[in-house]
């Protein structure tokens, strides 16, 4: 494992906290160390308070923060008098020991302090430092692993067995390091979670916590348990769209929301899914509890997901006191020998995580077998943190979702203009989106989770194919199309209209939105809240005017499609509707010069021929985007087949 302590970064540090900071940072930066807001750290400063009195504060990670970009109002100041009096304590309860952290806080407006206070608080070091290291986690879910730590350490380190984090693990902790510590003690091993380390200064914690697990790492190298199994690489050539759809469609209905699916086809994922003993090593428990949350205690195997269900009904009843409610049975990770590795979550980022989570999962498992065989908890002590209720209630505190959390969009032309205008507003109500666009630009429009870009022709049907599928793999499905792409071509009257310029526009215009229709019906079919289609037209349907016949015509015909669509897939639950723009200005069509030309041929101003309607508004591209993000949502769900103008009142139309 690589040190990462610059003494030159660090010189700019110049107190406690800022060191901490840093250090934090440091550890956070390591996926081997530290995934998703896990594992903690804390420093103890002497501080005066208001009252001119020095108090010992214990500055510990917040709720909510991620140790690789804490900043150190991350850093939750709590007194650490009453914190040890607590740790002295025989009892106390979940609730209690959150209401006494949070009344003995000297910052009210901090986050949270981490669950682990009163354990940092117990520890005799001015740093601490906690993570769920691979290496550790592997080496702890072996058979005999702690003759193992042992081995390893020799009293280099206290052993602590595994305790539900909370009050009791700080008490055992209190107890027992007090008892074995001594004076080469360099840090400490929770079995089955993870590791701690400790220092008077910030270097002197980072570097044992580095040393130590770059032992453990020697130790599986030397036992030739470091090394994974060589992955195989797989040919993937099948379309799995509908295999896809159909999964997150039974998932959704399970879960009773929209889901959002992420697969995985590499090799390594593939590979591992296609393992003779995956029904083994896979269903034994995550390699750390707190995985839990994210993961659920088993992967399902395959896509029978009503034995997946049912099984998870008879574990949540062989382990569930009264009066705790059933979480949603649908399963967060699945191993499939054709798809791969999928995860699943309410948002994009979940499916991240997940997958982030599960791939180190899979690393440990393998390492562990190769030692001597995986060993995870039995399935009580991973009920319990699944239904503790203090992670319960950090779901609940996250779980406000938009209006569109779990489902999908996606928007043709959006790398300008109304396009991208619409990838925002649905981003806006939480959707997943992918943007198309010939404009590589697409690809790198939005940096998030959530968005998905893909430089694609929509007049190349084999491209709408593979763009199709890669949205697929990203998010699992479709339940939203907003067909925006389109081109108008400089004024030309009918006499001087050459067929290839009205072949070009009626490609774009028309055809490629066929295409995109009949490619995306059966994933829109699948949709778990039907599926929903917008598309952009224009007032030159209701409204042509001279110069744009190609133009007219195709969005005439379009909004015609329209119809018939409407008419063929009302019985598959999806509605399609029209919107009707006009003398949009904020799209790349209208250059200063056209503004200008156009205003003169009517005798206006520029301002005056962008406020041409009868309300005299002026109509953008957002506002097109925000009633065509609206036309999706539930206020107009029981319409369909209707053409909507946005143009602030047109005189021809009206």
């Amino acid at each position: 494992m690589k040190n990462l302590w610059n003494d030159t970064e660090a010189k700019v540090f110049t107190d406690d906290l800022s060191l901490r900071v840093y250090s934090s940072r440091l550890l956070g930066r390591d996926p081997e160390l530290v995934l998703h807001g896990g594992g903690n750290t804390s420093v103890k400063i002497y501080e005066t308070n208001l009252l001119g009195e020095q108090e010992d504060i214990l500055y510990v990670k917040g709720s909510g923060w991620d140790l690789a970009t804490i900043e150190a109002p991350g850093f939750t100041p709590v007194r650490m008098a009453h914190l040890l009096k607590l740790a002295q304590m025989d009892q106390l309860s979940d609730i209690q020991m959150v209401n006494e952290l949070k009344t003995h806080m000297t910052d009210a407006a901090a986050p949270t302090p981490s669950v682990e206070t009163i354990l940092h608080a117990a520890l005799p070091y001015r740093f601490v430092d906690h993570t769920h290291a691979d290496a550790i986690v592997t080496i702890t879910n072996t058979e005999d692993s702690e003759g193992r730590i042992r081995e390893i350490y020799h009293d280099d380190v206290v052993i602590i067995p595994y305790v539900m984090p909370g009050f009791d693990l700080a008490k055992l902790v209190a107890e027992r390091f007090a008892q074995q510590a001594g004076p080469s003690t360099l840090g400490m091993v929770l079995m089955n979670h993870g590791i701690f380390s400790f220092g008077e200064t910030a270097k002197e914690s980072y570097d044992r916590m580095i040393n130590l697990v770059s032992r453990a790492e020697q130790y599986l190298k030397a036992n030739q348990a470091w090394d994974l199994p060589p992955c195989p690489t797989v040919t993937t050539t099948a379309d799995t769209r509908l295999d896809v759809a159909e999964l997150r469609t039974a998932l959704s209905e399970t879960a009773n929301v929209p889901l959002i699916v992420r697969c995985y086809r590499d090799d390594a994922a593939l590979a591992f899914a296609r393992r003779d003993d995956i029904g083994r090593i896979s269903q034994q428990g995550p390699a750390t509890p707190d995985h839990v949350i994210r993961t659920k205690r088993l992967p399902m195997l395959g896509r029978d997901l009503k034995t997946y269900v049912r099984n998870y009904k008879t574990y949540f009843e062989q382990h569930a006191p009264n009066q705790v409610t059933m979480l949603d049975p649908a399963p967060r990770v699945v191993l499939d020998a054709d798809l791969g590795m999928c995860t699943v979550g309410r948002k994009a980022v979940e499916t991240k995580i997940n997958a982030d989570l599960y791939r180190h999962t899979m690393a440990i498992i393998q390492r562990s077998e190769l030692l001597g065989g995986y060993r995870a908890l039995p399935s009580s002590d991973i009920f319990d943190v699944e239904y503790w209720e203090l992670e319960q209630a950090k779901l609940r505190k996250g779980a406000q979702a938009a209006i569109f959390t779990g489902e999908i969009t996606l928007v043709t032309g959006a790398a300008s203009g109304i396009g991208k205008a619409c990838v925002e507003s649905m981003l806006a109500r939480g959707a997943a989106v992918i943007g198309l666009d010939i404009n590589p630009a697409i690809e790198t429009l939005f940096d998030r989770e959530d968005y998905l870009g893909i430089r694609c022709d929509v007049t190349d049907t084999s491209g709408i194919r593979g763009a199709l599928e890669s949205a697929t793999h990203r998010f699992g499905g479709l339940d939203m199309l907003v067909l925006n792409a389109g081109i108008f071509p400089g004024g030309c009257r009918i006499a001087q209209l050459s067929d290839q310029d009205w072949r070009q526009v009626m490609a774009i215009n028309l055809d490629s939105n066929l295409a995109l229709l009949r490619e995306s019906h059966p994933l829109l079919g699948l949709a778990p809240n039907s599926g929903r289609v917008v598309i952009i037209g224009s007032k030159n349907v209701p409204a042509p005017g001279p110069g744009a016949a190609a133009y007219s015509a195709s969005k005439a015909a379009l909004n015609q499609l329209m119809r018939v669509t409407a008419l063929e897939w009302a019985q598959d639950g999806i509605r399609i509707n029209t919107l009707h723009p006009d003398a949009v200005f904020d799209t790349g069509l209208w250059t200063d010069e056209v503004l200008a030309a156009r205003a003169g041929h009517y005798g206006l101003s520029v301002s005056e021929y962008k406020t041409k309607n009868l309300l005299k508004t002026q109509v953008k591209s957002c506002d097109v985007a925000e009633m065509a993000a609206e036309m999706c949502g539930p206020l107009f769900q029981k319409t369909t087949a209707a053409q909507i103008p946005i143009d602030g009142g047109n005189d021809r139309v009206v």
